[in-house]
């Protein structure tokens, strides 16, 4: 499924976010302010737009990692690397339940809107904080559901009717991968249940920022 849609993934995330991902992303850099002495990983990076933001951030001088289980996002990733002069972004086919890395490696280990594609959530987790350094910091940036209304229905009602038959409509992928996301937001653990989830991982404080009325969400980890 991913495989499918990965040379229209990123146009359609531009489209149906109406480019509010992008205002994510430099939220989630601005809010973790990576420093320039450790490396950065990124899991389930897709095709690595927060991987780069990060590299952008710490002026190339931080390796950057982008680690993903589809061979075709990171084709997708590898391209647009070859297109930016400055970048060394390492793309790295792993599965984040399983991460090929030393414990204790990286100063800042990242999953956005990905960490609820991974079969066993917690054990992603762990992975994630086994391969952080001590004092470093785990982040998740995934999909909510709105707290508030009226902003919780409309949301839902376009989340639910409109952006499924918009993006299948325009990506023309025969798994349903618009369908799948949904689904797949809301049955992920969201705000406190996920915080618990982290420190259950290993991690010693958790929290969460809410984003753009809770459309996203951004958390927090430190090990």
């Amino acid at each position: 499924m991913f495989g499918e849609i990965a040379p229209s993934y990123d146009r359609m995330n531009h489209i149906l976010s109406m480019n509010v991902d992008r205002y994510w992303r430099r939220r989630t850099v601005r809010t973790l302010k990576p420093h320039t002495r450790q490396p950065i990983l990124d899991c389930c990076s897709g095709t690595g737009d927060l991987a780069f933001a990060f590299e952008s951030a710490t002026g190339f001088e931080v390796p950057v990692v982008a680690a993903d289980f589809c061979h075709e996002m990171l084709a997708v990733g590898e391209q647009k690397r070859l297109k930016r002069s400055r970048s060394q972004v390492a793309f790295v086919e792993a599965d984040t339940q399983d991460l090929p890395f030393n414990d204790n490696q990286f100063q800042i280990v990242s999953a956005a809107f990905g960490l609820r594609n991974v079969a066993d959530t917690d054990l992603g987790l762990r992975e994630m904080t086994r391969v952080c350094c001590g004092g470093g910091q785990v982040a998740i940036l995934e999909f909510s559901t709105p707290r508030m209304q009226p902003i919780k229905g409309l949301y839902s009602w376009y989340f639910k009717n409109v952006l499924p038959k918009v993006g299948q409509a325009l990506a023309r992928n025969s798994s349903s991968a618009y369908n799948y996301l949904p689904e797949s937001v809301g049955e992920f653990p969201a705000y406190e249940k996920l915080v618990e989830r982290m420190l259950a991982a290993g991690l010693s404080t958790a929290r969460f920022i809410p984003l753009t009325f809770g459309i996203a969400t951004l958390y927090v980890g430190v090990k």
